[in-house]
């Protein structure tokens, strides 16, 4: 299927909502949205077209539709008919036109299908506009307005109900027991104390499961108090990426409060980049305060781990290149630790032509891996990836996000090239010196 087909298919609805019921939810949405932060950026934007060449979308189709500013015209429309020093004459002089149910369900493909929510728009922006943060905004519209698609919607719901989007939480303690007698590691579950609760992505308690015994096994090398719990352990946060604000506290809470419940100081977040955006960054708007326990993503924990000496690896002696998550390193500023695990394993390092803060997105952040119908344009943005990585001659190929793997996996499969991406994660346990 091409990408132009995959667009023309009749946006997904939830729930029986009228159209103007769905519209009222949506401009009622996004009015909440305009603070000031959000009303700067509304206001900044010169129309310069530089975020166009920085979306994998725009470069890999070549469609202008897919320019990030442009994703937000309905979001911009209602920002100045509604909350602009000149609404009032906006409106009054019909000066900007009122959004529509059909603007709505066209802009489905623009904020859910095209836009991974990656940020190098915003790195790119000369004005500083946030453009990856207001669609996440504007997704909370989409959301209430019940303008999700259905495969994402779908997660959003097993999310409600289980508290992950893999398996229900009286199911974990069975999934570990498995993983523990498969790879002969011991992973608790469920202890009343601990100092780290560790989290999982949902991958990693399906396919990935190698990642989550390298995780204990590591941890227990450390002697670490360490234990994984029921009551929260899927960090991924589907909420975060829907536009499911209800969803996203519930979920980010089930984290915390679990931590704080066990007495722990330090909440693990897996190899997961919208768990990091969702825990570390946004966790605290939740309660208002500083946060009751250390939040760390798997990277920063292995860059700590061997910068202390509490675990040394054997050197690998190949040549790698690193594809950089970009919620962990451009969203999230782990850039540096990355690397210096990279280099302690003793990979000489080939950078992408884009990487770093640069770097482009794997196709697949913000849920559009999860998003069937999105498949063609992640197709197309992985021909983009696999050019660069061929380019470095490189041996080995890294990544630090489950997510990124499976995009990446998938695209590889798609494309039939015959070459493997790495975890990090799993680099480090398979070669930890005695």
């Amino acid at each position: 299927m091409t990408a132009a087909a995959a667009t023309a298919r009749a946006p997904d609805r939830q729930g029986t909502q009228t159209d103007q019921a769905r519209l009222d939810a949506a401009m009622s949405s996004f009015a909440r949205s305009f603070g000031v932060t959000a009303a700067l950026h509304m206001e900044s934007c010169v129309r310069c077209g530089l975020c166009a060449d920085a979306c994998h979308f725009y470069v890999t189709t070549g469609d202008p539709k897919y320019t990030p500013i442009h994703k937000l015209e309905p979001f911009r429309r209602t920002y100045f008919r509604e909350a602009s020093p000149i609404a009032p004459l906006v409106r009054a002089f019909g000066l900007v036109k009122k959004p529509t149910i059909e603007d709505l369900e066209q802009w489905q493909e623009l904020i859910y299908d095209s836009c991974t929510m990656c940020g190098r728009c915003t790195l790119a922006c000369p004005m500083g506009i946030d453009i990856a943060e207001l669609v996440k905004e504007a997704r909370h519209g989409m959301f209430e307005a019940g303008l999700v698609p259905e495969r994402l919607a779908l997660m959003d719901r097993a999310a409600r109900q289980w508290g992950s989007t893999a398996t229900p939480g009286e199911d974990l303690p069975e999934i570990l027991a498995e993983v523990s007698a498969q790879y002969g590691v011991p992973i608790p579950c469920n202890l009343e104390h601990a100092d780290m609760l560790v989290t999982a992505a949902p991958a990693e308690l399906v396919e990935h499961t190698k990642a989550l015994a390298d995780a204990a096994k590591i941890l227990n090398r450390i002697g670490a108090s360490w234990t994984m719990h029921q009551a929260g352990f899927d960090a991924s946060n589907v909420g975060f990426n829907n536009g499911d604000l209800a969803l996203q506290e519930k979920l980010t809470r089930s984290l915390v409060d679990t931590a704080v419940r066990i007495g722990a100081k330090t909440l693990v977040l897996p190899e997961c980049g919208h768990a990091y955006g969702a825990a570390r960054w946004e966790a605290a708007k939740w309660y208002g305060n500083a946060l009751p326990v250390r939040i760390v993503h798997m990277t920063e924990l292995l860059d700590e781990l061997l910068a202390s000496g509490a675990i040394r690896v054997r050197r690998i002696g190949d040549t790698a290149t690193f594809h950089d998550p970009c919620q962990i390193v451009r969203r999230g500023g782990l850039e540096a630790a990355a690397r210096r695990v990279l280099a302690a394993l003793g990979l000489d390092l080939i950078e992408l032509e884009a990487h770093g803060l640069g770097g482009y997105c794997c196709g697949g952040g913000g849920g559009v891996v999860s998003n069937q119908r999105a498949a063609p344009l992640r197709h197309r943005v992985f021909e983009l990836k696999k050019r660069q990585i061929e380019a470095t001659g490189a041996k080995r190929f890294v990544t630090s996000c489950g997510q990124c793997r499976i995009t990446l996996e998938m695209g590889a499969k798609h494309a039939r090239w015959d070459r493997s991406t790495e975890s990090l994660l799993e680099l480090v346990a398979d070669h930890l010196a005695d």
